[in-house]
C-alpha cells in the first residue's frame, strides 16, 4: 500500500502565457497536518470496476456487431443492412468507454490508433475492394480500417441503403464481404488481445506500481486521461473539424462522417466515460470508488475559494449542456458559415484542459509528459 503524506505548506501555483491557461486564477492546496490517501485503492477501483468491465462490455458489442455482419453476409438486403448498422453504432458507443485507456496492452498494440484514426482514407479502401490486395496489419493502414472504414462501408458506398445493398450484391461482393469481415476481425483480434493481456496478469502488474512516480501507474493513468480528453475528445471530435487549428472548418473529419447524425452522441459518450472516471463511478454503476475527485478532496484542493473536484465536474456539465443542444456536428459545419453554437460549446470543453492539466496535476505532483503541439 502506498500512503502520501506530505502537503505541509501551502502551494500556489500562478501560470501565464501558458497555452491552455485562459485566466491568471491561483489554485491553493490547503495546509494539513497530514494528507492520506491510498492510490492503491484508487487503482484497484479503476483496473476492477471501471476499465475491465467495460473492456468486456465492448467485447461482447463487438461480438454482436460481428454477429449482424454475418447474418447481412447470407442475406443482403435492407433489413439486415439496418441492424449491422445499429449494431456498429453500438459498437462505436461502447469504444468510447474504454478509448482513454491508452496504458499496458492497449498501448502496446496501438489499440486508439488501429480502432478509430478518422477521416477513414476512403479511396485506399475502394482500392482493396477492387483489386482484393491489402495487409491491414501494416500501420500505412491504420486510417483504412476500424470504426471510420465500416462508416465508410455501411453509410458511404451509395446514397441510400438500396444503393447500398446493391453494391453489396454486385460484381465486386466477394471482395467487398471479404474487406469488411477483415476489417471486423482486425478489430476483434485487438480488442481480444487487449482485454486477455488486462485479466491475465497486467491487472495485477497496474495495481502493484503504485507509488508516486513518472513511472507510476496513477502518473501514467492520469497523463493518458488527460491527452485523451485534449487530444481525441476535444480536439479530435471538435476542434479539428470545426477549423480551431487550421482556420477553415473540416466537415469531412468529423467523427462517423458518412453516417452523418452520431457524431454528437458519440461525444457525449467520451465525455461521460471522462467524468465517470474522474468521479471512480463504476461502469454502468451509480456507485462510486476512490477517484481523481476523491484525491483531491483528500488534498483539499481548492480555487477560487471552491473545492477544485466541484468545479472541474461542473465544467463537464456546462460543457455537456452545450453540446446537446446542437445539431450533428457535420449539419452544424456545413449548414452554418460561422458555427457559432459548436463554437461556444468547444470553448466550454477547451475550458476543463487547464482545469485537469495544470490545477489538478499540480495539486497532484504529477508531471505531464506530452508536449502540446496544436498550438491552442
Amino acid at each position: 500500500m502506498n500512503r502520501i503524506i506530505g502537503f505541509l505548506l501551502v502551494l500556489t501555483l500562478v501560470w501565464a502565457c501558458s497555452s491552455d491557461s485562459d485566466t491568471d486564477d491561483t489554485v491553493i492546496v490547503d495546509p494539513v497536518d497530514e494528507v492520506s490517501f491510498e492510490r492503491s485503492a484508487m487503482l484497484m477501483n479503476w483496473a476492477d470496476n471501471i476499465i475491465i468491465p467495460s473492456y468486456e462490455a465492448f467485447s461482447t458489442d463487438l461480438d454482436l456487431l460481428i454477429d449482424s455482419f454475418d447474418t447481412f453476409k447470407e442475406d443482403s438486403n435492407e433489413d439486415n443492412l439496418i441492424k449491422f448498422r445499429s449494431s456498429w453504432v453500438n459498437a462505436y458507443t461502447s469504444w468510447q468507454r474504454v478509448a482513454m485507456f491508452e496504458i499496458g496492452p492497449a498501448e502496446t498494440v496501438g489499440f486508439q490508433l488501429n480502432m478509430n484514426i478518422y477521416p477513414t482514407n476512403a479511396d485506399n479502401i475502394d482500392e482493396y475492394i477492387s483489386t482484393g490486395n491489402y495487409d491491414l496489419a501494416l500501420s500505412s493502414n491504420r486510417s483504412s480500417k476500424g470504426f471510420p472504414a465500416l462508416d465508410y462501408l455501411l453509410n458511404g458506398l451509395g446514397e441510400d441503403d438500396a444503393s447500398i445493398v446493391a453494391f453489396y450484391n454486385g460484381d465486386e461482393k466477394d471482395t467487398l464481404f471479404t474487406f469488411t469481415e477483415d476489417v471486423l476481425l482486425d478489430m476483434k483480434t485487438l480488442t481480444d488481445t487487449v482485454l486477455s493481456d488486462w485479466e491475465e496478469g497486467y491487472r495485477d502488474t497496474f495495481v502493484a506500481n503504485d507509488g508516486a512516480s513518472s513511472t507510476a501507474s496513477v502518473d501514467r493513468m492520469v497523463n493518458d486521461y488527460i491527452f485523451y480528453y485534449e487530444k481525441y475528445l476535444r480536439a479530435g471530435k471538435m476542434g479539428i473539424p470545426l477549423g480551431v487549428f487550421s482556420g477553415a472548418p473540416l466537415p469531412q473529419n468529423v467523427e462517423a462522417y458518412y453516417e452523418g447524425t452520431v457524431s454528437n452522441d458519440l461525444f457525449l459518450e467520451g465525455l461521460n466515460a471522462v467524468q465517470d472516471f474522474f468521479n471512480g463511478k463504476h461502469f454502468n454503476s451509480e456507485t462510486e470508488g476512490e477517484s481523481l475527485a476523491s484525491y483531491l478532496d483528500a488534498l483539499n484542493s481548492v480555487k477560487d475559494g471552491e473545492d477544485l473536484s466541484s468545479l472541474i465536474n461542473a465544467q463537464f456539465n456546462t460543457a455537456r449542456d452545450l453540446v446537446q443542444d446542437l445539431s450533428s456536428f457535420r449539419a452544424e459545419i456545413e449548414n452554418n458559415n460561422t458555427p457559432t453554437a459548436m463554437f461556444l460549446a468547444y470553448d466550454e470543453v477547451q475550458k476543463a484542459v487547464p482545469m485537469l492539466k495544470v490545477d489538478m496535476v499540480s495539486a497532484m505532483s504529477i508531471s505531464i509528459d506530452f508536449v502540446d503541439a496544436d498550438g491552442d
